[in-house]
């Protein structure tokens, strides 16, 4: 998917994995070095993999609520 982008004439990508809340090797793999060597070989000129949401205070701190709301009760 990414070296069509490129072929369709896309030069500049970011690319966001909502799916995955925290990162791993894996991913980082995939989809920041696989994905920029895909896009890149195929004529894409600048290639940005967004970071996953906890490598940050914010992200972290979204994903805290989000399981505090969701077990709220359990142990009462």
């Amino acid at each position: 998917m990414l070296a069509a982008e490129a072929a369709r004439g896309t030069r500049r990508l970011a690319i966001a994995a909502p799916g995955f809340s925290a990162d791993c090797l894996e991913t980082r793999e995939e989809l920041a070095i696989r994905g920029r060597e895909q896009f890149l070989d195929a004529g894409g000129t600048h290639y940005a993999a967004l970071d996953c949401l906890n490598t940050g205070e914010a992200g972290m701190a979204m994903l805290e609520g989000l399981v505090r709301r969701e077990l709220a009760g359990w142990c009462e």
